[in-house]
């Protein structure tokens, strides 16, 4: 799987996503410009020791972020999407796009996706999720979808045995 942040500008925010990146096996991909730099402290905090780990590849924009993944399978995901993120069938390599914070990803880009812009349900006048929570839900779910692929599925407790 592959994450891509077109523009994030929190690092807290990116750091959380690369820990969730390296917790599945994802690739994380960043669009510039970036908010913040990726020495900060913040995102070095968010992603504790698990940075170093992360295969994450940056892009001068979304261009050559296409020019680079030719032929890629990407879902966007937004708030002015009309499918929802549990109705599309994730394929194992696929692109799963979020936009930044404050403003999501550019209507330009989505106008032309609308069978692969996707979106996550909410009540009443809510703008949006936290950008790491909304990576976690649609990745999880992709995740599911291909059988966990190669994840440790089931837990084991350190002191006792799960059997009575």
């Amino acid at each position: 799987m592959n994450i891509v942040l077109h523009e994030p500008e929190i690092p807290a925010n990116t750091g959380n996503i690369g820990r969730t990146c390296v917790a599945t096996n994802t690739r994380l991909h960043l669009i510039e410009p970036l908010g913040f730099r990726l020495t900060e402290k913040a995102l070095k905090r968010a992603g504790m020791d698990y940075w170093p780990q992360l295969d994450v590849t940056r892009y001068i924009n979304y261009e050559e972020f296409l020019e680079k993944n030719p032929g890629a399978k990407i879902y966007y995901a937004s708030t002015k999407a009309q499918k929802l993120y549990t109705e599309v069938c994730y394929e194992p390599d696929c692109f799963i796009m979020f936009g930044k914070e404050s403003a999501g990803i550019p209507e330009e880009i989505l106008r032309g996706h609308p069978d692969t812009a996707i979106r996550i349900p909410m009540v009443g006048k809510t703008r949006s999720l936290n950008l790491g929570n909304s990576v976690a839900i649609v990745l999880y779910e992709a995740l599911r979808q291909n059988g966990f692929a190669g994840m440790k599925t089931q837990g084991e407790l350190t002191r006792y045995r799960w059997e009575e």
